[in-house]
């Protein structure tokens, strides 16, 4: 098959739907009472060498793609792309060890992805073991000594002898990624990898994520809820909500003119280096409404219980992603070419109320 993309990675019309069971016997049978709609339909695509960051609050979607993207969890419906390969049928231990070995994972736990029964030279080591990398013991001896010291664990041939438990939470996380690196990756899937961490110890390791993209080549899919941090490291963001796209572009057009209500409430509400203006007080945006269940998605537009600007359009009819500009796109009525203010979308006249039936 010959590539059909320039994106090195990229996934179409991805859905993840979860089923509900309410007993046992439902599970037994097999029997679904409704689905959760982790992910709802999305397009992504990443090219060589780019951080993507993709956002959103908890329930959003954004680590069911990542797990996806590894070839963790299988996919409802909808492709994914490897270097204009289809990949979305590869399973099984097999058929999946040359994709592995190209697409790394690393988890937001670091205490639980280690073994504490395992030094840290054979927790690296495994995945060598696993795909009969390495001629010899010392040849996969130098690989983990080099992935440890490529993480900043130095000397390596001490912090290989040590176990999980004399470890700090930092350099715990910094073996999660030397495991990742001695598979000499093209793509880390990375989430929520400094969550856990003190903000000093966050800024150490996203300079080294920047540093192996430099020296490496790497690609990533950074998974986080915080858009501070998406602004700062990635080239572009893509922002998720209940399960879909509400924007995606460079990552200082999303920040600076957001165009989704969604993107403004998140970035109104985020830490930024610039101050307002001389007797200018910031504005912040206040999202109202429960919060988003996957396993009800409302009619229309999926945002606008808890939209400060929806209006009649909204409650019937879900917005695609329009190409607002720049690179970048927004599912929002308000960015369709020629759409109105937010002002004049919301005075619509009361026979309009009509279509809520």
């Amino acid at each position: 098959m010959s590539p059909i993309s320039d994106d090195l990675l990229r996934v179409e019309g991805l859905q993840v739907h979860f089923p509900i069971r309410g007993s046992v016997l439902d599970a037994l049978l097999r029997r679904s009472r409704g689905v959760v709609r982790a992910v709802d339909g999305i397009d992504l695509s990443i090219r060589k060498g780019e951080i993507l960051a993709l956002v959103g609050e908890s329930g959003s979607g954004k680590t069911t793609t990542g797990r996806v993207v590894v070839k963790l969890t299988r996919q409802t419906k909808g492709r994914v792309l490897f270097e204009g390969q289809d990949v979305s049928a590869l399973w099984g231990t097999r058929p999946l060890r040359a994709y592995r070995r190209k697409v790394q994972l690393i988890f937001q736990d670091p205490y639980e992805t280690l073994n504490p029964k395992h030094t840290i030279g054979e927790f690296v080591a495994e995945p060598l073991e696993v795909h009969g990398i390495g001629r010899s013991r010392a040849e996969r001896r130098d690989r983990v000594h080099a992935a440890l010291e490529a993480a900043g664990l130095r000397p390596a041939a001490d912090y290989a002898a040590r176990y999980p438990h004399e470890l700090s939470g930092g350099q715990r996380q910094r073996v999660v990624i030397a495991g990742a690196l001695v598979m000499d990756p093209e793509v880390i899937v990375a989430d929520e990898p400094v969550s856990m961490l003190d903000v000093s110890i966050r800024t150490e390791l996203l300079r080294l994520m920047l540093d192996l993209r430099r020296e490496r080549g790497l690609t990533y899919l950074f998974i986080t809820h915080d858009l501070s941090l998406a602004w700062v490291l990635a080239d572009r963001i893509a922002v998720m909500y209940l399960g879909r796209i509400m924007e995606i572009g460079p990552a200082e057009t999303v920040i600076r003119a957001p165009r989704n209500p969604y993107t403004q409430a998140l970035v109104s509400v985020s830490p930024s280096p610039d101050p307002p203006e001389p007797g200018v007080s910031s504005t912040r945006v206040i999202l109202s409404g429960e919060t988003p269940d996957a396993a009800h998605v409302p009619s229309g537009c999926r945002f606008h219980p808890r939209c400060p600007v929806a209006f009649d359009r909204c409650r019937v009819e879900e917005p695609p992603l329009f190409d607002v500009g720049g690179g970048q796109q927004a599912a929002c009525w308000l960015a369709e070419p020629g759409a109105p203010t937010a002002e004049a979308a919301t005075r619509r006249p009361a026979a309009s109320t009509a279509l809520l039936g």
